[in-house]
């Protein structure tokens, strides 16, 4: 992308606007549906088959896949997309790749860019955006160290109980 890229910054709000009510809803509705609040609920992920599993009493009652959308280094203050990320297993890229296609097609900057100084908002508009470019059902983050791991959850599965 050419980084002189004449940016239309209003059209760029309005998408991020309606990225950020879908993804509420959505958020709202997978927590709510699926019971994902509560101290009794577990999770697991792996980044090696692109999978996360809740539980509850150590019994598995959701699973969905994962796209890696990108980390931020808290001790850098850095964000960087998971599509530049050569570190990582193919498998948690999933369709990573539209998102920065999407940006360029639309000249938003932050999208195909590799990375970009931490600034929480914006790290928030670029999870957002993904989410409605790829259509997920939610977002899902943690920590490790000194770095937080940013993914979307897709394709939600309840696991009926054993009988």
């Amino acid at each position: 992308m050419d980084d002189h890229a004449q940016h239309d910054h209003s059209d760029w709000e309005e998408v991020v606007f309606a990225a950020r009510e879908r993804a509420h809803t959505r958020q709202a509705l997978m927590v709510e549906r699926y019971g994902l609040s509560g101290d009794d609920v577990q999770y697991h992920w792996s980044m090696d088959d692109a999978r996360i599993t809740w539980s509850r009493g150590g019994a598995v009652f959701l699973t969905g896949r994962l796209t890696m959308i990108g980390t931020v280094s808290l001790a850098r203050q850095t964000w960087l997309w998971s599509w530049a990320n050569d570190a990582l297993p193919p498998a948690v890229l999933g369709d990573i790749e539209r998102v920065r296609r999407f940006g360029e097609a639309n000249d938003y900057p932050v999208l195909p860019w590799p990375g970009f100084d931490h600034h929480p908002e914006l790290v928030a508009e670029a999870r957002m955006v993904a989410a409605s470019v790829l259509d997920a059902d939610g977002l899902w983050a943690d920590s490790t160290d000194d770095v937080q791991l940013h993914f979307l959850v897709h394709d939600l599965a309840p696991v009926p109980e054993p009988r």
